[in-house]
């Protein structure tokens, strides 16, 4: 695996930012190496390996920001095993959301793994579901903001606030686990698309993005235990390289979780949409025409 310091560097931070923000990690990687020339690094074995491990010190990060809710989805999840019952709209019914809202992805991951890594190896795929992304992102906050304007249409005593976490039923869980599962073709963001499901079943943006980046982190952990062996036959330079990684992926993870989630107190996911459909195209039409 032939990259250089600052190439693994500059991969690290980039994946630990756009794994948070709803621009897709994913389809960056895979766009940026083609469009800067570093040679076909997405077909090396040890690529995806390496990607992978960036999300793992992503991961890491993130369980570490949010260890106060992990440690209550841990405790939580054992009271209500040990009590044998679980109740709709308590702390432990959210841990159950977790689970069931990782699912969906965790089998559609083991069942496509071999199309899924070929969809990897295509930066013009990338850069035309980066342009999807985009318009997914533009959706959500279409559909949000129609139903505000039903909710503000209705008798004051009806209209409501957004809903809690807790209050999301099983199916809801799947259905925002379906959205996470479209993450697994680069260029569609995994935050991106689990927010705007989580909008569209009327969670505010704060809560939308919590959950979303609560679901992404046993995903993540899962993939690099498969992914990341594979690095172990390699040098202690690059393993070094890759540790490195791991760790500026992580604090950069980090930091944009703790900008996210003060952001969309108040932000929309505007910004973000025009980025992907400009990058995305701009990307695309590289790949045609120039490449």
């Amino acid at each position: 695996m032939n990259l250089s310091f600052w190439q693994t560097l500059f991969l690290a931070l980039l994946q630990g930012v756009t794994e948070l923000f709803p621009i897709s990690s994913l389809g960056h990687t895979v766009i940026i190496p083609g469009l800067l020339h570093w040679g076909d690094l997405v077909r090396d074995k040890h690529f995806l390996p390496l990607i992978v491990a960036l999300h793992l010190g992503t991961s890491i990060a993130l369980v570490i920001y949010f260890w106060r809710d992990w440690l209550g989805v841990v405790l939580t999840l054992v009271d209500s095993i040990k009590k044998g019952e679980v109740q709709t709209g308590t702390d432990s019914w959210v841990s159950w959301l977790i689970i069931i809202g990782c699912i969906p992805a965790g089998l559609l991951g083991v069942f496509l793994e071999n199309p899924l890594k070929e969809l990897f190896a295509s930066p013009i795929i990338a850069a035309t579901f980066l342009f999807v992304n985009g318009l997914i992102l533009f959706g959500g906050e279409i559909l949000r903001r129609r139903a505000e304007t039903r909710k503000s249409s209705l008798p004051l005593q009806q209209q409501g606030a957004s809903r809690p976490l807790s209050s999301l039923t099983w199916k809801e869980a799947v259905l925002v686990g379906l959205a996470q599962s479209l993450a697994l073709i680069p260029g569609i963001s995994r935050s991106g698309s689990t927010i705007v499901a989580g909008l569209g079943v009327r969670l505010n943006h704060e809560d939308a993005a919590r959950y979303s980046f609560l679901l992404g982190t046993p995903l993540i952990g899962a993939a690099a235990l498969l992914e990341v062996p594979q690095l172990f036959g390699q040098s202690a330079s690059v393993l070094g390289l890759v540790l490195l990684g791991m760790v500026v992926a992580g604090i950069a993870a980090f930091l944009s979780t703790k900008f996210l989630l003060k952001y969309f107190e108040n932000g929309r996911l505007y910004p973000f949409a025009v980025y992907c459909c400009v990058a995305g195209l701009f990307a695309l039409l590289f790949f045609i025409f120039v490449h």
